[in-house]
């Protein structure tokens, strides 16, 4: 069996890392070279770095694989989509691994919780409010909320450590005292820590699930007498959740 997994996240790792172990052949895909130093190879596993346009897509999905799964990001929408096209034009079976939400889990209480559908719309809820906030969103939405007024005072951003998030922010005239640059996922007491040393009122995450630690981040909020923003997922999606998904690409062998 040989499997092409478009990878980059927690579970897209354990999916190739388990898959190399019951003897099948993986290719993952990752996007950037921080993506990479944190996968953990197995014997019979092949790591390709680099973003793909969906041309190039195509071309590697014709090189002999049985299947692709696509274990991106639930907000990467658009590269989901040139995924699950250039499989329907190379003839390539197409599976989509599931992150689940949490909103109704781990007592994660969508009481309370304001609502946003992208980054935009979520810098224009916080210029109307009051009080700091902390950004848990990445650095690709950075540039929405460096649009809200007095964003350097109010702002604080977790980002990830490599040099790219971090120049990213800097040259969006984030100050550095307001950068925290740190490989998550984060404890409850960890994200406590950090809106108490920042007086923190708002706390700004995407849906990310159990993998992204979405409800540490909503149990620190209520803890610590923040509010919780949440960036609605774009797209809902069809798939199959880790284990289902070495079931089927299996046949149980894990």
């Amino acid at each position: 069996m040989r499997v092409l997994v478009f990878g980059g996240t927690t579970e897209g790792h354990q999916l190739s890392q388990r898959l190399a172990e019951s003897g099948c052949h993986v290719t993952c895909c990752v996007a950037t070279e921080y993506g990479r130093d944190v996968l953990e190879p197995r014997e019979g596993m092949t790591v390709r770095t680099g973003r793909m346009s969906e041309e190039e897509m195509e071309a590697e999905m014709r090189c002999g694989y049985d299947c692709v799964v696509d274990a991106t990001h639930p907000y990467a929408a658009q590269v989901s989509e040139n995924i699950r096209s250039a499989a329907q034009r190379a003839g390539l079976d197409y599976q989509r691994l599931l992150r689940p939400s949490q909103l109704t889990a781990d007592g994660a209480d969508e009481d309370g919780i304001l609502w946003a559908d992208d980054a935009k719309a979520a810098a224009r809820l916080i210029e109307a409010t009051e009080g700091n906030v902390l950004l848990t969103t990445g650095s690709k939405d950075l540039a929405a909320f460096a649009a809200i007024p007095g964003y350097q005072e109010r702002l604080w951003v977790r980002i990830l450590p490599n040099m790219d998030s971090l120049c990213t922010a800097l040259s969006l005239g984030y100050p550095g005292s307001h950068i925290i640059c740190m490989q998550g996922p984060f404890s409850r007491k960890m994200n406590v820590a950090t809106l108490e040393s920042m007086n923190g009122a708002l706390l700004v995450t995407k849906d990310t699930g159990k993998a992204g630690g979405f409800g540490e981040k909503a149990a620190a909020a209520r803890e610590a007498g923040a509010r919780l923003l949440v960036i609605r997922r774009p797209v809902k999606e069809q798939g199959l959740e880790l284990e289902a998904m070495l079931e089927l690409l299996t046949g149980g062998r894990v």
